[in-house]
């Protein structure tokens, strides 16, 4: 079994692998596809086991990356997922190794990426990355860290931009989402699902849809694919939040 990318040229009839199973998320898995296509001419990368399976890692150029993060000359490592079955068969060595040699030929001084400081949803397994080599360079106050595999010397240090350093958002009433199209299951999930638990409880919902790199770049969270807040407070980034039987449970946790 080996890998491919996806280009402009074979997105069209290939697999983004999350958005495959759950036909609910058709509109959003366009939408994803789109988002990927006008990335690719930023130097995005999205790499996935050739085979029909939930096994792949997206990168691109940190500049340009849609999270609010400094970091010049490093790559931004995004959703990067190996599940089921095909766990603990090398893969995610094999993926992450790939990013670096990339970030090797291109010069770069090394590969940076937003996690929790424990596991949050949605996100990468931070011990898991430690234990390949990647540092804390940065924190905030709820909950997020930012990783860096240092490549080269740099005295450029990776952080977080200060919009999303105090963990809160503007609006302090009610709930806030932020997402992007960066995820199939968001814009499904968000805008019926969500809309219909928060209406059950009485609660107010803003939804914040980040449109372009520039929004993303100034969003009070580093977890722009999906955030929920509540009267201002960080809450999640678990999309399953989003579900009537599991909002209560994660909202009051």
């Amino acid at each position: 079994m080996g890998y491919i990318d996806l280009t402009k040229k074979n997105i069209g009839p290939e697999h983004i692998c999350c958005g495959f199973s759950d036909k609910k998320c058709t509109e959003g898995t366009q939408l994803k596809k789109q988002w990927l296509t006008s990335e690719f001419d930023h130097g995005y990368v999205f790499r996935r086991l050739d085979e029909r399976a939930k096994v792949f890692v997206e990168y691109g150029p940190s500049e340009s990356a849609w999270v609010p993060v400094s970091a010049p000359n490093t790559l931004m490592l995004g959703c990067f997922w190996v599940s089921g079955s095909y766990k603990g068969k090398g893969h995610g060595k094999a993926l992450l190794n790939s990013v670096i040699e990339d970030a090797k030929r291109q010069g770069k001084d090394g590969v940076v990426t937003v996690a929790g400081t424990k596991k949050f949803h949605f996100m990468s397994d931070t011990k898991w990355l430690l234990d390949q080599g990647f540092e804390v360079c940065d924190s905030t106050a709820n909950g997020f860290s930012l990783l860096a595999y240092n490549i080269g010397i740099s005295d450029n240090k990776p952080a977080f931009k200060d919009c999303v350093k105090s963990g809160e958002c503007p609006d302090k009433n009610g709930l806030v989402v932020y997402y992007t199209n960066r995820c199939p299951f968001c814009e499904y999930y968000v805008n019926e699902v969500l809309v219909k638990t928060a209406s059950r409880r009485n609660l107010s919902l803003k939804i914040i849809k980040l449109e372009s790199m520039e929004e993303a770049h100034s969003a009070p969270t580093p977890a722009t694919l999906f955030s929920l807040f509540k009267d201002g407070k960080f809450v999640t980034t678990d999309l399953s939040v989003c579900l009537d039987n599991r909002f209560d449970k994660v909202v009051t946790h």
